[in-house]
């Protein structure tokens, strides 16, 4: 890519950023009100649904890029599929957001736009892995793959509960896998994350390091949805081994603390649907840390992976499953960490100390 082509890109994205932008201060005046509840980490109500910002910056972008982009790959089947799918979950997830549906309405609008996605071929034929080589899935791959986006989609919805956490974890992750994309010639993923970055650094500045409006569960769920296919598509680099870990390896922070905190309240007998202010960034917030810091905290994590994506790339095949692994020593240390300012602030102990029936 031309330094010309890279210009003309940041200028289209900073288009997009801008469209964002006065999209979410148009919502911080007609948003529906956060009222802060038992459970919520905002002592205020707060305007909500800054998404959407995010969302029509998205869709005009590629609508654009559709219309107008001198390349084939944007055509593929299941880029139309993803962008219908994508807005069927902004749709039902702004929705919630106004009228509070039942967790299950949620969930069934993520699968069934996830079976959109993988009905159209956004689906894992394979996996290159060392030692091994090209391993084909068969029927495996649809069902990994429908299993990862809904659980990634969920993800990302259970971390927007700080300012500029999940916003600005999606936006790093963007800006680095769109480098990587950029490497290997991968035109889908790079414009993909180039495009979500830009919508999401529209709305951004709103929400962090003061929250003048929340994303909702229309720019998180989107969000998550979106990252979760591009980590699909960028599973399919025909040029890298073991490419399906990249985005797992930059999102690793949130993956270990959804899956950490979900096993913490199956062992606990809680139900894991219910609502809670479980999870570790929320457990280091109410026992002392700072919002800006938890959050600086998980931005440091995906840039972590981000330094583990570098070396993943650059290091011989018998060696890249040591980078993926080398994204957990931070969490672990975080969970020994928030365990001991847990204790000390007299909170429940987050390290193997649950109670049953306790949250």
């Amino acid at each position: 890519m031309t330094a010309a082509a890279f210009a003309t890109h940041l200028a289209f994205c900073a288009c997009l950023a801008l469209l964002s932008a006065a999209a979410v201060w148009g919502m911080t005046h007609v948003g529906t009100l956060d009222t802060p509840g038992a459970r919520s980490s905002h002592t205020r109500p707060t305007p909500k649904g800054g998404g959407v910002g995010i969302v029509l910056a998205f869709l005009v972008g590629t609508l654009l890029l559709y219309r107008y982009a001198a390349f084939s790959r944007i055509a593929d089947p299941y880029f139309r599929a993803v962008i219908l799918a994508a807005l069927g979950i902004a749709v039902v997830a702004y929705l919630d957001d106004v009228l509070y549906w039942p967790a299950s309405v949620k969930l069934l609008a993520q699968v069934a736009a996830a079976l959109l996605a993988v009905g159209a071929g956004l689906s894992l034929p394979f996996i290159r892995l060392p030692w091994v080589g090209t391993v084909e899935l068969g029927w495996l791959g649809p069902v990994l793959t429908l299993c990862w986006i809904v659980a990634a989609t969920n993800a990302m919805n259970f971390v927007d509960g700080l300012n500029g956490l999940a916003s600005g974890v999606s936006a790093l992750t963007c800006a680095i896998l769109a480098a990587i994309a950029i490497w290997v010639g991968a035109s889908f993923v790079y414009f993909a994350a180039m495009i979500l970055l830009a919508g999401i650094a529209g709305f951004l500045p709103f929400n962090f390091p003061r929250a003048r409006i929340f994303m909702g569960d229309v720019g998180s769920q989107f969000c998550g949805f979106l990252l979760a296919v591009l980590a699909v598509a960028a599973g399919r680099f025909e040029a890298v081994e073991l490419s399906v870990a990249l985005v797992p390896m930059l999102l690793a922070g949130v993956l270990f603390d959804v899956a950490f905190t979900l096993l913490r309240r199956f062992m606990a007998g809680q139900r894991l649907a219910e609502a809670h202010r479980g999870h570790l960034y929320q457990l280091a917030h109410r026992s002392g840390m700072t919002a800006v810091r938890v959050t600086l905290v998980h931005w440091g994590f995906v840039l972590w992976g981000g330094v583990c994506c570098a070396l993943f790339l650059g290091a011989a095949p018998v060696w890249k499953p040591l980078w993926v692994v080398m994204v957990l020593p931070p969490q672990l240390l975080w969970l020994l960490f928030v365990d001991r300012i847990a204790t000390r602030a007299g909170s429940e102990r987050p390290v193997l100390h649950w109670r049953r029936g306790r949250p």
